[in-house]
């Protein structure tokens, strides 16, 4: 395990990280073109758009205890390999049934960002690990930011199954330089049966009070940002006449989130996540206030999107902070239960906003987002988080 590490690693996980996650976020500015070439529903839609996150969900919660299992060298790359495979398969999809197939195995393949993580965590300083993790997150973030801008604007001028297939090429090059440059595992394979680690989940989650906090601010926060991400693109065009491309552009305002998002994992480090977290929802809060009183602006668009982007930062690196100080030698076991918890949330929050948005329009959207954040709200008062993290090797 390496005392330090060099910029060269840390920039590598974060990059690595970006580019695989963005596979997950592809399908949010295209909704519409998908739903006009397969002939389907925008509530059909809406559930592919879920089965994408519901199936990087249950990767998380099946895939990545493995990271505490088998060498992550490795491990990283095969799932890269999946990946790729499974672009592919959405890529040739002639229907929207091949399509939710093709889509919940990118989900559930797509999880090497979220092995790469606690790797990250294992491999950091205790002091330094906040600031490792906010930059490594920072990269998770661009790449969720860039996923729509890329794909909303690639939709614009050429047909979207091709997105896919230029996904599959650029995960290709990546897995390239990740098995040049990647640092080895110098745990190697581990003595641990599968069965006994997955079994094993729901009591660290009831047992270890921070995880529980953290996955419950998790659920409830990515909630929230993909109660936006799921219905802005029908926003647009229904309030605006606005396509796929605009959606995609206003996803660059996250730019925020990833700026700040270093400078949070120092603020974790020396202040407080109790602090971190209460801004994280503050945030996000007042996003959602701004999106229901002045929405039908675009100015009011581009505040809200720049505070919920910066709450979503907020509370993913306190969060991953908390929960990588937890325990290190299942650093990978807390991460899953975290993750699942938080891609749950986003599964659940793009299947509630894009029925609120069928039924109710935009302020329903607005609505379901609050029920998120009167969650969030009694898990910081009830459960709450840790005034300092744990420094302990």
């Amino acid at each position: 395990m390496e005392k330090t590490m060099s910029r060269k690693t840390i920039l590598l996980m974060a990059v690595v990280t970006g580019v695989i996650v963005a596979n997950l976020n592809f399908i949010q500015p295209i909704e519409n073109l998908i739903a006009t070439d397969f002939g389907v529903s925008k509530a059909v839609v809406g559930i592919l758009a879920m089965v994408t996150q519901l199936g990087y969900a249950f990767g998380l919660l099946l895939i990545v205890p493995l990271g505490d299992i088998f060498d992550r060298y490795h491990l990283i790359q095969f799932m890269m390999i999946l990946s790729i495979v499974s672009l592919i398969i959405a890529f040739l999809a002639p229907n929207a049934a091949v399509f939710a197939i093709a889509t919940t195995l990118i989900g559930i393949t797509s999880v090497a960002p979220q092995i790469i993580i606690p790797y990250a965590g294992y491999l950091a300083p205790a002091l330094q690990r906040g600031k490792v993790l906010g930059i490594v997150l920072s990269g998770l973030l661009t790449g969720i930011l860039l996923s729509r801008s890329f794909s909303g604007l690639l939709g614009s001028i050429m047909p979207w199954q091709d997105i896919y297939l230029v996904a599959a090429v650029i995960d290709l090059i990546f897995l390239v330089i990740v098995h040049r440059f990647m640092p080895k595992d110098q745990r190697g394979h581990q003595d641990l049966n599968y069965l006994s680690v997955i079994k094993m989940l729901p009591k660290l989650f009831i047992s270890q009070k921070e995880l529980r906090g953290s996955s419950i601010n998790g659920f409830c926060m990515f909630g929230m940002s993909n109660v936006l991400w799921s219905t802005l693109a029908f926003y647009l065009a229904d309030q605006y006449h606005l396509g796929s491309n605009v959606a995609g552009l206003l996803g660059l305002l996250g730019i925020a989130g990833v700026l700040v998002a270093p400078w949070v994992g120092d603020l974790v480090d020396q202040k407080s996540p109790k602090l971190t977290i209460g801004l994280s929802m503050i945030f996000s809060g007042l996003a959602f206030v701004i999106f229901w009183l002045v929405g039908f602006w675009i100015i009011g668009l581009i505040v809200g999107i720049v505070l919920l982007d910066l709450g979503t930062q907020f509370s993913q690196v306190s969060n991953q902070a908390i929960v990588q100080s937890i325990n290190r030698k299942q650093s990978s076991r807390n991460n899953s239960v975290f993750m699942f918890s938080y891609f749950l949330g986003g599964s659940i929050g793009t299947l509630s906003a894009t029925w609120a948005w069928g039924k109710f329009g935009w302020s329903g959207v607005c609505v379901v987002a609050f029920v998120f954040l009167l969650i969030s709200i009694l898990d910081h008062l009830i459960v709450g988080e840790p005034q300092k993290l744990n420094t302990e090797e």
